[in-house]
């Protein structure tokens, strides 16, 4: 039985929903993430960010930057993680190089859409190649949202 905090692939921890409005995402993808003992157990309570988050290139490897993901509360003062630290992604080689290829060109960026855990448990970050939109092209969206929620208001109140 799926809840609200589940999508196809299990639970959602976080979501970047800005991601879609200040973006066109023109491919999505996913990554394995490395985390430490204490940023699992804060995840599965359901408390991260990565609403102001990206992912960037360092050394010829892909991290996840200023992705916030709170202390564990329970865990000792000395055992606790930095809570916006980055954080390695997990990506085949192929689809590291395609990645890293497009981050060079002008213009494109990778922000993560989604954290979350696979069915068998393990952290997974959904990552989508990005192109900024302009001012004009997110005044078509709102006005394209905003149709599409009266169309459906006018269409329940008709039937």
């Amino acid at each position: 039985m799926a809840g609200k905090d589940t999508d196809e692939h299990g639970r959602t921890v976080a979501q970047n929903r800005r991601a879609r409005f200040d973006y066109f995402i023109e491919d999505t993808l996913e990554a394995g993430i490395v985390l430490a003992g204490t940023e699992v157990k804060s995840l599965r309570s359901g408390r991260a960010s990565i609403n102001e988050s990206y992912a960037g290139e360092q050394s010829g490897e892909l991290f996840l930057v200023n992705a916030f993901i709170p202390e564990y509360q329970l865990a000792g003062r000395w055992l606790q993680h930095e809570t916006k630290r980055p954080r390695k992604l997990l990506l085949k080689r192929r689809e590291m190089a395609k990645l890293l290829i497009a981050i060079r060109r002008e213009g494109v960026t990778i922000v993560p859409l989604a954290v979350y855990f696979n069915d068998r448990g393990i952290a997974k970050v959904k990552l989508g190649l990005a192109r900024g939109k302009r001012m004009a092209d997110k005044r078509e969206t709102q006005k394209e949202r905003d149709w599409q929620r009266d169309k459906a208001r006018l269409m329940r109140n008709k039937g």
